[in-house]
């Protein structure tokens, strides 16, 4: 199989824009490109009928040519109510035929969600992002996927895989520091780098804060929810300052839980001005999407993705506190190319579900 000429390749979703078919494409695509190792990290698969026996075959069709192949996967246990900041998984018919088709791992969600959608390639590419392994995921949400070609990224996420699959809980993995490597995209000299919650969870919300303060631009995000404090402060003050052109989409069921949340809950009552005054700023669209229950459709605003200048940053995180304790990874890409192409999907969402001009 051909490579693509550049070492990243990225792909948005758009509720209704694409098929089940082409989506699929892209992770068969990795599958059937590897020669010695496959190794995926995916919180919900649920893909009945033909899409799911072609995966399952692809996977069946890697191992038969000698690839080794190993699945983990989000288990979750009976414990206290919580927000989600991503829904519960549908029906894991897929996730149980998974196990039973390669070696897999039912990872426990300790202290939360084994949240990654990840996969990583003969220890030499990554796919990652935030659309799980679901139709819905792949035609009604808003989602981003990216396919990088990087020794030392490929690394990384190895090294969170490796935690996983030997400790088999969330809890003690992505506890580690992966420096900036550099990359060549075309004429530009970009650089790449991961980070893995829970291990860093702190450092992942920090870092998206110290990114939006760096911002002298613009700052594009789409993000389910927005409820790390270190983001919000720093989103509130941008706004006040009117010193960046700001846009924000969110899920809107999804946001409104998070405030009934936090109205609720006295220790974090003070987080709901802060989000009043981005809201009154005239920056956020929120997706009137379908609220989950058992059955319907799950269209949510499900893009994690953060524009500020000439860098990205993307993964299975969302801008949240439950996301700073779930296994999560984000990667930011220092590329300006790949920063404004990110930019436009991020104002194409907001204009969709904003009904209003950006600012």
């Amino acid at each position: 199989m051909t490579q693509p000429t550049e070492p990243i390749t990225l792909e948005f979703l758009q509720d209704g824009a694409q098929t089940e078919d082409s989506v699929l494409a892209r992770l068969l695509a990795v599958i059937h490109s590897a020669t010695r190792t496959l190794d995926l990290a995916i919180y919900d698969a649920h893909l009945p009928g033909e899409a799911g026996s072609s995966l399952l075959g692809a996977l069946d069709a890697a191992e038969a040519r000698g690839v080794r192949v190993r699945a983990v996967y989000n288990e979750d246990r009976p414990r206290a109510p919580r927000h989600h900041a991503s829904p519960p998984p549908t029906p894991p018919s897929l996730v149980q035929q998974l196990a039973l088709a390669v070696p897999a791992k039912a990872i426990d969600g300790v202290p939360d969600l084994m949240h990654h959608k990840y996969v990583v390639r003969d220890g030499a590419e990554v796919l990652t992002g935030s659309t799980n392994w679901t139709v819905d995921a792949f035609t009604r949400q808003e989602n981003v996927m990216i396919t990088i070609r990087s020794d030392d990224l490929a690394a990384a996420y190895t090294e969170d895989f490796e935690q996983l699959w030997n400790g088999e809980r969330v809890e003690g993995t992505g506890a580690f520091d992966d420096l900036p490597a550099p990359i060549e995209l075309g004429a530009e000299h970009g650089a790449i780098r991961a980070l893995f919650s829970p291990g860093r969870g702190h450092g992942i919300s920090q870092l998206v804060a110290t990114r939006l303060g760096e911002a002298r631009e613009r700052i594009r995000i789409c993000s389910p929810v927005i409820t790390a404090s270190p983001v919000l402060g720093t989103l509130a003050e941008l706004v006040d300052d009117h010193r960046v052109g700001i846009t924000i989409a969110v899920d809107g069921p999804m946001m409104q839980q998070a405030v009934r949340q936090w109205t609720a809950d006295g220790r974090a009552k003070w987080k709901v001005p802060l989000w009043e005054r981005i809201v009154a700023g005239g920056v956020v669209a929120q997706k009137a999407s379908t609220p989950y229950a058992p059955g319907t459709v799950h269209d949510y605003m499900h893009a994690k993705l953060v524009v500020c200048d000439g860098l990205m940053i993307t993964g299975s995180y969302n801008c949240s506190h439950s996301g700073e304790m779930n296994a999560e990874n984000v990667v930011e890409v220092r590329s300006r190319a790949f920063a404004d192409r990110a930019a436009v999907f991020a104002e194409a969402v907001h204009d969709r579900y904003a009904g209003s001009d950006r600012k």
